[in-house]
């Protein structure tokens, strides 16, 4: 079992920065594929981004690429999201997922992930 709990969120201005940490516990080395997704207001959630940490690739949202960064420090167990450039449409609660599947060699961004965090709002206005 992974218990999942995310910080970082907040209010900020259009074009503006936030970093995004989600700290795992439990038995979180047996799951490759970790990701963020996003439910913006009255919409349904989405994939954002999603690494692989036996080789270190990456997927991205296309709304997001070169904007977004996530990253994975497994001595901590904490996945990152570093948010650049954050645009209105950006609003949404934001959550972090562990043990996905791999689509083609990358994570999937798909919500076929095991364990849920509670999700961390962030606002852009």
């Amino acid at each position: 079992h992974v218990q999942l709990v995310e910080s970082g969120g907040g209010l900020v201005q259009p074009g503006g920065s936030l970093r995004l940490s989600c700290a795992a516990s439990g038995r979180t080395y047996s799951y490759d594929c970790m990701g963020w997704f996003r439910q913006p207001p009255g919409k349904e959630r989405e994939g954002v981004a999603a690494i692989d940490s036996s080789n270190g690739r990456t997927n991205y949202a296309t709304s997001v690429k070169g904007r977004f960064t996530i990253s994975r420090d497994n001595a901590k167990n904490t996945l990152y999201l570093q948010l650049n450039s954050l645009k209105t449409e950006d609003t949404a609660i934001y959550y972090c997922a562990s043990d996905g599947s791999i689509v083609y060699g990358y994570c999937s961004l798909g919500l076929d992930y095991k364990y849920w965090g509670q999700g961390t709002q962030v606002t852009v206005s």
